[in-house]
């Protein structure tokens, strides 16, 4: 019940968009605003609070970056490599984080601080900057590069610095590597604008989302889906189990593996214009499939955590 209630309202408010839309209520046009403001303001404030008060130490868990983060890039990898058959560039790159950038910060350290603790949080939060810090960019690349073409190698370097969701990974970073604390009404100003991601980002999915949108990418979704809400999480446990993690960094792993594809990799798809209606299918049903994965994986892995916590 605990995952459910934390993903539920997460589904709810795609709904809501959806509705919205639907109905006529607000006008699909309203969805690119939402998304501006989400890909420009809120995710680089969320950027930059989330990253910069993490002790630089602990950012540095190399077993559980392995796990998680070589589970990561392999799934991307993987179909990344088998939609470049048919697609471009900034087309294979959308399918393949559409199967692979996971929603940890809003989904993964909820579930896992409820039945945890606060133990669990620290993998947790690595597992969100890792997202922040390498697939986020890795995305950014290879959209700017493909927009670009390579021949212009000086201003796409300047394009990707630059880029809102890089320069706001670098500030918290370096910021981190500092180790000074942020002041409290700067965390409190960052903390209340990043507040504004999630429902901007899942209000725009649902209501920029059309039922004939939804029908026409439903295979490749539910494809996508399967990626990201079985073969990663499995991955990740077999990558766990070589590297020898103890078993509260081995569950965290998995079930930051196991959450749905996040919502930021949509404010990516639609800011760059490539396959905004797949990716926003496939945010759509790897979130209302992600109750039940969820649940079966926190089941088979409770074994591992007992008597720890």
């Amino acid at each position: 019940m605990q995952v459910a209630s934390l993903v539920l309202p997460v589904f709810a408010i795609i709904v809501t968009g959806w509705l919205a839309g639907a109905l006529g209520y607000l006008s699909r046009t309203l969805a690119d605003a939402l998304v501006h403001f989400a890909y420009n303001v809120a995710m680089p404030a969320l950027l930059i609070v989330t990253i910069a008060q993490e002790p630089a130490r602990n950012l540095l868990e190399w077993r559980f970056l392995l796990a998680f983060g070589g589970g990561s890039l392999l799934c991307f990898a993987l179909v990344f490599v088998a939609a470049r058959a048919k697609h471009d560039l900034a087309s294979s790159t959308m399918h393949g984080m559409a199967a692979a950038m996971t929603n940890t910060g809003f989904v993964a350290l909820p579930v896992l601080h409820a039945i945890y603790g606060q133990p669990a949080v620290l993998p947790a939060a690595v597992a969100t900057v890792f997202v922040a810090a390498v697939m986020f960019p890795i995305t950014v690349i290879l959209l700017e590069r493909d927009a670009r073409g390579p021949a212009h190698s000086a201003g796409l370097a300047k394009q990707i610095l630059l880029n809102p969701m890089v320069l706001s990974t670098l500030v918290g970073l370096v910021w981190a590597i500092t180790g000074l604390p942020i002041p409290a009404p700067v965390a409190a100003y960052l903390n209340m604008v990043a507040a504004a991601l999630t429902p901007c980002a899942l209000f725009a999915i649902g209501l920029g989302l059309s039922i004939e949108g939804l029908r026409s990418n439903l295979t490749a979704s539910f494809a996508l889906a399967a990626v990201k809400l079985i073969a990663m999480p499995l991955i990740v446990y077999g990558l766990c189990v070589v590297l020898g993690l103890n078993p509260l960094y081995t569950v965290a792993a998995v079930i930051c593996a196991a959450v749905p594809t996040a919502k930021t990799v949509y404010v990516l798809a639609h800011e760059h214009k490539v396959e905004e209606k797949l990716v926003a299918a496939t945010v759509s049903i790897t979130t209302m499939l992600s109750v039940g994965t969820l649940l079966i994986a926190l089941y088979f892995l409770s074994g591992l955590t007992t008597g720890t916590h």
